[in-house]
């Protein structure tokens, strides 16, 4: 997870992450949950990569989750993470201990400029506002290559939540909705240019349309 948020909300997520970690791992452990098509898109961000070995970030890794999903569609990726949470990471780094994964903020990313031929946000902006978020597609930009690909996944809509006892802990999250012409504005203007986008209604127990959008770095 990460933050991109002012400094006392973005300390409350990461005290709420670190408080949920082990339960969040135990209970989505890998994609489970995820949609087919869902996953497909995450298939279509892998075969953009026009570089092979291609370097990938999952900014906002979690618990490495969709790490081993990414290692499952090409083992030759080299994969980095960051998470906001310690706590969070410890729990990725029990499942691939050989990885880098470094504490950071999407918003200011511990990574050097164009480090990175892809970079992954797995429902990772969920807790930055949206009038923030142009200042995290910066930071994406920044460590991609020329040509290098951004695929997004986030609830869609407008306004935001209070989440209700996420994870069966009493923490303190709020997370936002994003919507998706807003999503594609916002990377247009911090240098992307949109490649795909899918908007999906919910489905089981979801509340919430589900949005991605795959996009090229200039």
């Amino acid at each position: 997870m990460s933050g991109g948020q002012n400094g006392g909300a973005t300390d409350r997520t990461r005290a709420a992450y670190d408080e949920v970690a082990a339960s969040y791992a135990a209970m989505i452990p890998d994609t489970r949950y995820e949609a087919a098509v869902d996953l497909a898109m995450v298939k279509h961000f892998v075969d953009a990569i026009a570089a092979r070995p291609a370097a990938v970030l999952d900014a906002g890794c979690g618990t490495g989750r969709m790490i081993s999903y990414l290692t499952s569609l090409d083992s030759e990726l080299d994969i980095a993470g960051s998470d906001l949470s310690p706590a969070m990471l410890d729990q990725a780094r029990g499942v691939h201990p050989e990885l880098e994964l470094v504490q950071g903020d999407n918003a200011a990313l511990p990574f050097a400029d164009a480090r990175f031929d892809g970079v992954l946000a797995w429902y990772s902006t969920i807790h930055t506002p949206p009038h923030q978020l142009g200042e995290v597609f910066g930071e994406f930009h920044r460590v991609l290559r020329s040509s290098g690909v951004l695929l997004l996944g986030f609830q869609a809509g407008t306004g935001d939540r209070r989440l209700d006892r996420p994870y069966g802990h009493d923490v303190d999250l709020t997370a936002y909705l994003h919507h998706t012409p807003y999503v594609r504005d916002a990377l247009a203007t911090a240098g992307f240019s949109t490649v795909a986008v899918l908007d999906r209604g919910p489905r089981g127990v979801e509340k919430h349309a589900q949005g991605f959008v795959l996009a090229s770095r200039a």
